[in-house]
């Protein structure tokens, strides 16, 4: 599975669509054509015939079959930094899989001939931008027609999942420690999630290991569990609150007393843009039935209305009401610091408005203070750092689209070089101008 239990996945997992990846389906067109007229040279016995070889001197190009040239190729990120690597599993599957040639209508499976190295999923790579000092994370060498076209699909799966891994990583340092709930599932096509999913979990086992952490991983739907075997959580949503017209407190109530006590409540406060208000409004209800129901004996049903946390996530054209206007207006729209104070501020001390016998008075302040807050609505490690910065009491972050950004430092592009050919039986250096094989020590033999 990773670097984290020296496992890899296999097709089990993946199932790929192997019928049309063979075929070029989702290949490059020009890769298409290369195949073509490799394997058409390689039929009619094609032997180099040009005139300007680029080959040390002394070393003669007499005899070269081009159709059926082996080369040495790595794949590689361009992204500047330290960069996770994910994707390298299913990139391998698809070479086992997918590497070889038809004969007729029969495909021939070839990848037994290949020789490949690969690092782990969840491994780290350094770029320092300059395409001679990479640190590969796959290379092959082999017959290039074999596996020509694989090289967009490979380069795909590594590019998307490596970025969303180093995004999830990155934020998670930006929020030192605390929780990085993983909601962007609704920005991209469905197809998408469980690749998504599991590189959020590998970001998520990685950070850990580096900074001895124990914090598990959160993601909202089953299919972003599918290759780990997590699965999706959540509480309410918008929709909820207007299904109860509104009434934050009564679609909590209806959420505790019929969803099972093991899934947290988490009240979502800013239907109304009054979060102070809804807000207690919650937790003054749930905490009245859990108080009736514990003196009552009925210990389990009680559970079912413990509050666990609050969501901000008031809209970015918005000022919330309990957030009054200082200066520039603008500076406090959306989920800001001083209304993320305010909401703590007004659950510390809702206890005290309470008329309770004395001995509830200790139950109901920790009952209070233990209450959450998760913030969410366009947070990225920028805002996440701000936020940290000033001490905001936010437990949790949930972060959406950001993860999938892919500009300026979050570009992680990958690509791959065809840097060696073998010539007469030894591997020689081939690489266009401003590339050269390079190496990596976590590269390791798979075949």
């Amino acid at each position: 599975m990773s670097i984290f239990d020296g496992k890899r996945l296999t097709n089990d997992t993946f199932k790929l669509d192997i019928e049309r990846m063979r075929q070029g389906w989702y290949s490059d067109k020009y890769f298409e054509n290369i195949n073509h007229m490799l394997t058409a040279l390689s039929a009619e016995g094609y032997i180099y015939s040009g005139q300007y070889p680029n080959l040390p001197e002394g070393l003669s190009p007499e005899g070269i079959a081009v159709g059926d040239i082996e080369v040495e190729m790595q794949w590689f990120t361009r992204r500047v930094g330290d960069s996770i690597v994910v994707g390298v599993d299913k990139a391998l599957a698809m070479l086992r899989h997918c590497t070889g040639c038809f004969d007729g209508d029969r495909f021939v499976d070839t990848s037994d001939r290949l020789e490949v190295w690969a690092v782990h999923d969840g491994d780290f790579v350094r770029s320092d931008g300059n395409p001679l000092n990479v640190q590969p994370v796959l290379r092959v060498r082999g017959r290039y027609r074999d596996f020509a076209l694989l090289e967009t699909p490979t380069l795909g799966v590594l590019t998307r999942s490596s970025r969303v891994a180093t995004n999830v990583y990155e934020t998670m340092v930006a929020a030192r420690g605390k929780p990085v709930l993983f909601f962007p599932a609704r920005f991209d096509l469905h197809e998408a999630q469980a690749a998504d999913g599991y590189a959020y979990s590998l970001a998520v086992q990685r950070f850990n290991r580096d900074h001895a952490r124990d914090l598990g991983p959160f993601v909202s739907t089953d299919a972003q569990g599918d290759w780990w075997g997590g699965a999706g959580g959540g509480t309410v949503a918008h929709a909820a609150i207007a299904s109860f017209l509104g009434d934050t407190a009564d679609a909590m109530m209806a959420f505790s007393r019929v969803l099972p006590a093991s899934i947290p409540r988490i009240a979502l406060v800013d239907f109304n843009n009054d979060s102070v208000r809804d807000a207690l409004r919650v937790l003054d209800a749930l905490f009245m039935r859990y108080r009736e129901l514990m003196d009552a004996g009925q210990k389990e049903e009680a559970a079912k209305y413990i509050l666990y946390g609050l969501r901000l996530d008031t809209s970015g054209s918005l000022r919330d009401v309990s957030v009054l206007p200082l200066g520039d207006p603008a500076l406090d729209l959306g989920v800001t610091p001083r209304l993320v104070f305010n909401v703590r501020q007004a659950l510390d001390s809702a206890w005290e408005r309470w008329d309770l016998p004395s001995s509830w008075r200790e139950t109901a302040r920790d009952y209070c203070r233990s209450v959450k807050i998760v913030v969410s609505g366009g947070f990225n490690p920028e805002k996440i750092r701000k936020f940290e910065k000033l001490g905001v009491p936010a437990d949790i972050y949930a972060v959406g689209s950001y993860l999938f950004n892919n500009s300026g430092p979050t570009v992680t592009d990958f690509t791959a070089d065809v840097v060696r050919i073998k010539l007469h039986g030894e591997w020689r250096d081939m690489a266009k101008i401003g590339r050269r094989p390079c190496e990596n020590p976590n590269l390791e033999r798979v075949w």
